[in-house]
């Protein structure tokens, strides 16, 4: 979600990857509230973040969705210059009826949706690239 957000509303100024510790599959709810909103993600296909590395791709920034709340930890990533952590509830875990799930799901997606546009505006000034001691 947050790759297709940040391709979309970054208008070419991001290009954003997605990938997680294992290849995984893309959930059927998700890729149901994203079509909702007229994003379709069915020909996404999931990539694992280690075969990013080995294939030489290098960041600028890394952002990872992981549920600490549950004790998830963000995987590192080397090289890049900005890790930046946004936390939301692993989609994998709902339960509930169909429609239930779907509401947890939607409320995810439009919480990523907001991060992502924070992102842009947050990126969108130079300094945020600048590390700790050159701000200072």
């Amino acid at each position: 979600m947050a790759e297709a957000f940040l391709n979309l509303f970054g208008e070419g100024k991001f290009e954003a990857e997605s990938a997680g510790l294992e290849k995984g599959t893309l959930s059927p709810h998700a890729l149901q509230v994203m079509q909702e909103i007229g994003i379709d993600l069915s020909r996404n296909e999931p990539k694992e973040i280690f075969e990013l590395f080995r294939q030489g791709r290098h960041y600028n920034a890394v952002i990872s969705l992981c549920d600490q709340t549950n004790g998830e930890k963000s995987p590192l990533y080397p090289g890049m210059t900005q890790r930046i952590s946004w936390s939301f509830s692993d989609l994998s875990r709902f339960t509930g009826t169909e429609e239930e799930i779907l509401e947890k799901i939607r409320a995810v997606r439009d919480g990523i949706k907001e991060k992502v546009l924070e992102f842009i505006e947050q990126a969108s000034d130079t300094t945020f690239w600048l590390t700790e001691q050159l701000r200072n």
